[in-house]
């Protein structure tokens, strides 16, 4: 039971019924998830970029948000969820590229702390091929999911305890993305 009453809270769990509560604030937030998990205009593949959001929320242990976005990930990658759980247990021995391990790395670096990110860290992920806006985009995903995490968990909202509660949600937003909020009121749907 979150801390506040949340409209339909048996219907929408995590940040969802959150928004549902404050949908004026809902919007903002869902378009700031969408330009940095969806636009096109980065060299990170929309699965890189889940999988940031995903690696980010597993380090909060916001259970919601690493859920939900692992299984857009898993869209993305077109992974069973395998894939998901090795980078969430150890990234550096996942069959990923050297460039997403090195963003990985700065990712939770940046969730203990900004300051944690190091010259060495952003020159290791230049040396793999890494941009200025990859970079840039790497650490306002860890900085929003940082938040985003805080949002869920600091108002004690509810979440599916099953991962297979998450897949339906996975695609759809795959497929329709963040910014249409209204029609991302429905967990099945």
């Amino acid at each position: 039971m979150a801390y506040i009453k949340l409209p339909e809270e048996e219907l929408l769990p995590g940040i969802r019924g959150l928004m549902a509560f404050r949908p004026e604030t809902a919007r903002p937030l869902n378009a700031l998830a969408d330009i940095l998990l969806r636009d096109e205009s980065t060299g990170l593949s929309r699965g890189e970029r889940e999988t940031i959001a995903t690696y980010v929320s597993y380090l909060n242990d916001c259970w919601f948000c690493q859920s939900v976005h692992g299984a857009a990930a898993q869209c993305y990658l077109d992974d069973d969820g395998a894939l998901i759980d090795q980078i969430k247990k150890n990234y550096e021995e996942a069959p990923v590229s050297k460039k997403l391990k090195t963003l990985l790395a700065i990712a939770a670096n940046v969730q203990k702390g900004g300051k944690n990110v190091t010259t060495e860290q952003i020159d290791a992920a230049r040396n793999e091929g890494a941009n200025d806006k990859e970079i840039h985009d790497t650490v306002l995903i860890a900085a929003a999911f940082c938040m985003f995490n805080r949002y869920v968990d600091g108002l004690g909202t509810w979440a599916p305890a099953d991962p297979k509660a998450y897949i339906a949600r996975g695609i759809r937003i795959s497929e329709e993305g963040y910014a249409n909020f209204d029609a991302m009121k429905s967990i099945g749907k």
